[in-house]
């Protein structure tokens, strides 16, 4: 698929940025399909938000993604928000329409699940009680598409347990806050525990939860990426447990936004899996 009379572009906007993969990824999609266009990483600090992504139409943009700090942010300057961008409470793709007005989309919660689904194709939602930790963004997004995938009853953990209470009081049934000091109980019975923090990625400590009373069956997720495989996983896989890590997230969170702007939505392939790890 080419476009001779343009030269299609797509970005990535954050502070920093240069450590993602984001532009890996997507131009190797767009050399794949034959798509004359690049992706490209864009340093833009938070205050110069506004007027970098009303400058997208202007350079001939198709839209952008985005990541830390602007995901929030993003909500007052784009013209509108998807439905589902408005539930999670966060943007990570913008779209630029034919009329220059910019569209907000949140692909997260769709990579997450996808990642579980090419790990595991039988995976269930309703399978049984799912214990999530963390009540960040990550973890609006993962709660969100559980919850769109008919999970029954999911247990939320964090530190600070009042932001728990505020994600289960906002997303209401079937998520229950749980307090911090019963984090490990709440692993009795799961059927799935979901990792959502920063804690075990690389340069910060483990994530501090004991999983002793986890059954063997259940599948233990983590959100991070690098490390490929995080302490949690670690124990979890040589106390039997299927394990997923972060990178399917990321990888398959990048399928709608390339479609949205290039008209093709592509496969996770090995070949480009293997690519991004030998980066990680």
């Amino acid at each position: 698929m080419s476009h001779p009379e343009r030269f299609l572009m797509a970005g990535i906007m954050g502070w920093p940025v240069m450590h993602s993969r984001s532009p890996k990824i997507h131009n190797f999609w767009l050399a794949k399909y034959g798509i004359t266009g690049t992706y490209v990483p864009l340093a833009i600090r938070a205050e110069g938000l506004r007027a970098a992504l009303r400058a997208l139409p202007a350079l001939g943009f198709a839209g952008c993604n985005l990541t830390i700090p602007h995901k929030e942010a993003a909500f007052e300057i784009v013209d509108r928000v998807d439905p589902l961008a408005r539930r999670i409470g966060a943007i990570n793709c913008v779209v630029v329409a034919s009329d220059g007005s910019l569209d907000g989309y949140n692909y997260d919660g769709f990579g997450y699940i996808q990642s579980i689904l090419e790990a595991y194709p039988g995976w269930r939602a309703d399978a049984g009680p799912i214990v999530v930790v963390g009540a960040g963004g990550g973890a609006r997004a993962v709660l969100v598409s559980l919850v769109e995938q008919g999970a029954q009853e999911i247990r939320l953990a964090n530190r600070s347990p009042a932001r728990a209470q505020a994600l289960a009081q906002e997303f209401g049934a079937p998520i229950k806050a749980v307090a911090w000091n019963e984090r490990h109980a709440a692993l009795d019975d799961a059927a799935m525990l979901i990792n959502t923090t920063s804690q075990g990625m690389a340069g910060q400590p483990a994530l501090d939860l004991a999983l002793d009373k986890l059954p063997a069956s259940a599948l233990v997720s983590d959100i991070i990426y690098i490390p490929r495989e995080t302490p949690l996983l670690v124990v979890a896989r040589l106390r039997g447990n299927r394990t997923v890590n972060g990178l399917g997230m990321l990888l398959h969170q990048a399928r709608p936004a390339f479609n949205a702007w290039f008209g093709v939505m592509p496969e996770v392939t090995a070949d480009l899996r293997a690519m991004i790890e030998a980066t990680i």
